[in-house]
């Protein structure tokens, strides 16, 4: 990170801000985005839930548009947690593998909230295998046919739970 908290396009401050930026669209609950201010209110509420850090919903902006690029240690570790993910992932610390890990979570976190794509991975659980794979190729079948993208990343075969 650059040292003094001021940051140009480029910077690994910009790298903050567009993983700040993908957290805020993405991690949320259903409806809305998060809000500065409500992100701001939650880890600066007086609780030790977020380790005693403390920011303001402006201070929040300025990392989101890159102005500002050197949080403490504390609030990296707070919104980290807010937002459910390692703080490695804020710091751009983690292997491309990691990273890439985390933003396929982020994505699956974000689809899930779809209750019908929802209503489709829950009943394609306890299928055998096979009947996967073909629900599958329906889907993707159906994602060319609107032009769609044909594969989405892979969730890794998530049989081991990692």
């Amino acid at each position: 990170m650059t040292v003094g908290g001021e940051g140009g396009p480029g910077t690994t401050g910009s790298a903050l801000a567009e993983r700040l930026n993908h957290l805020f669209a993405n991690m949320h609950p259903p409806g809305a985005p998060y809000t500065n201010a409500f992100v701001a209110e939650e880890i600066s509420g007086g609780t030790q839930e977020y380790g005693g850090a403390r920011v303001t919903e402006q201070y929040l902006s300025m990392l989101r548009n890159g102005r500002r690029t050197n949080p403490s240690p504390e609030l990296l570790r707070a919104l980290a947690k807010f937002f459910a993910v390692p703080v490695g992932y804020l710091l751009g610390d983690l292997s491309q593998p990691q990273a890439a890990r985390v933003e396929e979570e982020v994505r699956f976190l974000a689809a899930m909230r779809d209750s019908r794509v929802r209503a489709i991975a829950l009943r394609s659980v306890g299928l055998p295998p096979e009947v996967q794979d073909s629900l599958t190729t329906i889907i993707s079948q159906f994602r060319q046919q609107m032009n769609l993208p044909a594969e989405l990343p892979e969730h890794g075969g998530d049989q081991s739970g990692e």
